[in-house]
């Protein structure tokens, strides 16, 4: 038996992430109590059915207060593969998602202000945020780029470790759910040279442009050898998923390069291994 248990903040895409796996044939329950999730799974044991259960601030607080428990007893029961999956966004990008829906917010009823209940949610939904395999910011994500990011990285879990290369530029902010960041800010710009400037990391004049640079070279091995030290002491340690981030400046040049070179290098190893340019994919 396979139990996604998907929750974040209101906003943050849960409903999408939900009718994704819907879609893949999960057995789908919005917002189930949690003190019911060990009944649930008890009258399903021995099925080969893939569930996927969404736990958000809807519920009341005291069902929110037993999630760790109540994960802790799930983890004991054998022939079940568990994952804890938490999307958020950024405070900023959820606000304007609520003004543009004129949606309310399941807290503001308390008399608090969005705000306010956006704030208080983050905090109701600590104990789930802690216990997440896997962790998604969708601030900068469509509703298709989180459903197809959704389903490779829950249906293409595996014993082995799933990478994901994200490049990024740091003038938009980090990836909120970056395992690693690298700064490639330091290497050689292709963006003073206006011969490159309108293309990106994955065009030829600017691969050949880097490829060249003795220092982008020393920075790919030694990043290299970093991520082949440390990614089998996580595969040891049961871990599915890493998200390596390379950030530049503006997220068009420098890291493109250094993720695209990365993932082809890994992808020689493992099995599944992804590519998201963040800057690149807004434009797009």
């Amino acid at each position: 038996m396979k139990l996604v248990i998907l929750s974040g903040r209101s906003g943050a895409g849960k409903t999408v992430a939900l009718h994704a796996l819907e879609d893949q044939e999960f057995y789908c329950i919005d917002n189930l109590p949690i003190s019911m999730l060990p009944e649930l799974i008890n009258k399903l044991q021995g099925k080969e059915q893939a569930i996927a259960i969404s736990i958000d601030a809807r519920g009341l607080s005291d069902e929110l207060s037993l999630f760790g428990g109540v994960y802790q007893k799930l983890r004991t029961y054998e022939n079940m593969q568990i994952e804890v999956l938490y999307l958020d966004a950024d405070d900023t990008t959820l606000l304007k998602r609520f003004s543009e829906t004129r949606r309310r917010h399941p807290l503001t009823q308390d008399g608090i202000s969005l705000r306010e209940a956006i704030a208080k949610e983050k905090d109701l939904l600590e104990s789930i945020t802690l216990a997440a395999e896997l962790q998604i910011d969708t601030s900068r994500l469509n509703v298709h780029q989180l459903t197809d990011l959704v389903k490779s990285r829950v249906l293409g879990s595996s014993s082995s470790l799933d990478l994901m290369f994200v490049s990024f530029g740091y003038k938009y902010g980090i990836p909120a759910d970056a395992d690693f960041v690298f700064d490639a800010r330091c290497l050689p710009n292709p963006y003073w040279d206006e011969n490159l400037r309108s293309y990106t990391g994955r065009d030829k004049p600017v691969i050949e442009f880097l490829g060249e640079q003795s220092r982008v070279q020393e920075f790919f091995w030694q990043v290299k050898v970093f991520l082949h030290t440390w990614l089998p002491r996580f595969e040891t340690d049961n871990r599915s998923y890493l998200t390596v981030a390379i950030g530049c400046t503006g997220g068009q040049h420098r890291s493109v390069y250094m993720s695209e070179q990365l993932a082809r290098h890994f992808e020689k190893e493992h099995s599944k291994v992804n590519i998201r340019h963040r800057e690149l994919d807004s434009v797009s």
